[in-house]
C-alpha cells in the first residue's frame, strides 16, 4: 500500500481508519526546538488488525507490522545522522497502533532538510521540491505553518469510502513560542492564557477537502 504521512513512512495501510494526528512544535529563543509527531489509531485497532491480516487491501499489498516497525526504526536512525538534528526519540506501540517521534533540532530549516533527506533515502522515487519540503517558516518573530505537502497528498489520495472514517478523525497543530503571541491569521487558533502557545485542531475529513484549514501565521511580541 501507499506510504502514510510522508513524515513518518511507517503506517502505510492505516489511514483509512479513524485517526488522530498531533503535530507539536516548540521553539526556543535561539531558534532551536523540539518537534513531536504522533499518529494514533488506537480507536480503530480492530479494523487495523483486520487489514494487517490480509495479503492485500484495495488492490495493494499490505505490509506486516514488523516491516512497518523496521521502516520506522530506519527513519529514526537515519534522521539522527542528519545535520542539525540534536536528538531523536521514538515510540512504536503495535498493540494500540500509536506511533510517536520527538526530534530535537538546531533550526527549523535543518529539521525540514533532515526529514526530507531521510524520506528520499528510504524511497528514492520520491521527488520533494524545496517548496514541498518547507512546512514551517520562522524568523524569530513570525511563525508560518502549513500541512506538510506529503501529508496533504496522502490524505487526498484516500478513496471516497475512507471518508466515513475520516469524519471522526482529527489533526491537531500545536506551536509553543518563546515570546507571547500578538496575532494569528487563523480564527480557529486557540491561545493558552499566557499567549505563548497556539493550538489549531481540524477535522480529518474537512482537512482532506480543504488543506488550507491548517495554514496559519503567528506573530509574536518583539
Amino acid at each position: 500500500m501507499k506510504r502514510l504521512l510522508g513524515l513518518m513512512l511507517v503506517c502505510s495501510c492505516m489511514l483509512s481508519s479513524c485517526i488522530e494526528i498531533i503535530d507539536d512544535l516548540t521553539l526556543n529563543l535561539d531558534g532551536s526546538g523540539t518537534f513531536k509527531y504522533t499518529v494514533n489509531l488506537s480507536s480503530s485497532k480492530v479494523k487495523v488488525n483486520s487489514i494487517l491480516a490480509l495479503d492485500s487491501f484495495n488492490g495493494k499489498k499490505v505490509p506486516k507490522i514488523d516491516v512497518i516497525e523496521t521502516k520506522f526504526s530506519q527513519f529514526s536512525e537515519l534522521l539522527k545522522k542528519e545535520k542539525g538534528i540534536i536528538s531523536v526519540q521514538t515510540e512504536f506501540n503495535k498493540v494500540d497502533f500509536i506511533v510517536k517521534i520527538a526530534v530535537g533540532f538546531s533550526s527549523v530549516q535543518e529539521l525540514q532538510n533532515g526529514v526530507t533527506a531521510v524520506i528520499q533515502q528510504l524511497d528514492p522515487t520520491i521527488n520533494i521540491t524545496q517548496e514541498a519540503g518547507d512546512w514551517i517558516q520562522w524568523d524569530g518573530k513570525t511563525l508560518q505553518r502549513i500541512i506538510p505537502k506529503l501529508v496533504e497528498d496522502r490524505i487526498k489520495s484516500d478513496t471516497q469510502a475512507d471518508n466515513e472514517f475520516l469524519k471522526t478523525g482529527s489533526y491537531t497543530c500545536i506551536s509553543r513560542l518563546p515570546h507571547s503571541i500578538q496575532t494569528t491569521s487563523n480564527e480557529l487558533c486557540r491561545l493558552n492564557p499566557a499567549k505563548t502557545a497556539a493550538m489549531l485542531r481540524v477535522n480529518a475529513l474537512e482537512l482532506k477537502l480543504n488543506p488550507a484549514l491548517l495554514k496559519h501565521t503567528l506573530t509574536t511580541a518583539p
